[in-house]
């Protein structure tokens, strides 16, 4: 953190609780399910399409109430779709003071499939959507896969973007010039919450449990984005999980809980 050696307050860690609510083009779901056998290809997957949908129409819902639980406002990172489909999650997030970043239109939007007049089209399309139904405009993006393409930094520079999440270069944000002007470039999580998707939920806790009391103890400035998704993070058997790493984390003091945006602003001076 070449700019500002030091968080909000004192801080010796700052948590980025970050959520993804993900949509996929119609008729489509991820690429990934909690199913071993996979179908041959072409065959429509309308357990894959049920399983993502779960993400707006239950698991936000249960993610909402549990960051009320703990007094913590997430940043969530959403496909513009996603507030067309499930426009009173998003509207109750904002309501609810969590920051709404951009996330492509559709999770299979993939931006080095794009041209740059598409992808250029597509940031727009992401942020008039999400502001049309929330009513406030998105300052940060994180791309499909976290994949950018050599244009996207600055074209989101251009829209007027505070922060871009697509980078694991570095363990804390920095600053980062483009022709267009300055974003803050925040690292994603290394281990989101589909990475035990076959695997024991638990692990999941265990294993920021350790790398929180790591960098508590080894650090005096460090940063965790830790990340679940709405589909399967806000299922109860991750939930569990996810509540219990909150709760642990929130026992320590000098810990900033903090959005996207207002480490963003922190580190501009704003």
């Amino acid at each position: 953190m070449e700019d500002n050696h030091q968080w909000k307050d004192g801080a010796r860690i700052a948590i980025l609780p970050t959520v993804m609510l993900e949509t996929w083009s119609e008729g489509k779901g991820p690429s990934y399910s909690p199913m071993a056998t996979p179908l041959k290809e072409g065959t429509e997957d309308r357990l894959g399409v049920s399983w993502g949908e779960y993400g707006g129409r239950t698991g936000i819902w249960r993610i909402i109430r549990l960051l009320d639980e703990f007094g913590i406002r997430a940043t969530v990172c959403l496909s513009g779709r996603s507030a067309e489909v499930f426009p009173n999650a998003v509207k109750e997030l904002n309501k609810r003071g969590h920051e709404l970043a951009a996330h492509s239109y559709t999770q299979d939007t993939i931006l080095p499939y794009l041209s740059p007049e598409e992808e250029r089209e597509v940031i727009r399309k992401c942020c008039r959507v999400i502001e049309q139904t929330a009513g406030i405009r998105p300052v940060g993006w994180l791309s499909p896969r976290c994949t950018p393409t050599g244009h996207t930094a600055q074209f989101l520079a251009e829209e007027g973007f505070l922060w871009h999440g697509d980078y694991n270069d570095t363990d804390l944000p920095y600053r980062l010039k483009t022709a267009k002007g300055t974003l803050i470039a925040i690292p994603h999580s290394d281990f989101t919450d589909n990475r035990v998707l076959r695997g024991g939920p638990r692990d999941f806790y265990q294993v920021y449990k350790d790398t929180f009391d790591f960098l508590y103890r080894a650090e005096s400035t460090a940063m965790i984005n830790l990340t679940v998704h709405a589909h399967f993070g806000g299922r109860p058997l991750m939930s569990a999980v996810v509540a219990d790493a909150l709760r642990y984390m929130k026992g320590f003091p000098q810990v900033w809980f903090a959005r996207h945006d207002e480490i963003a602003q922190w580190l501009l001076g704003r």
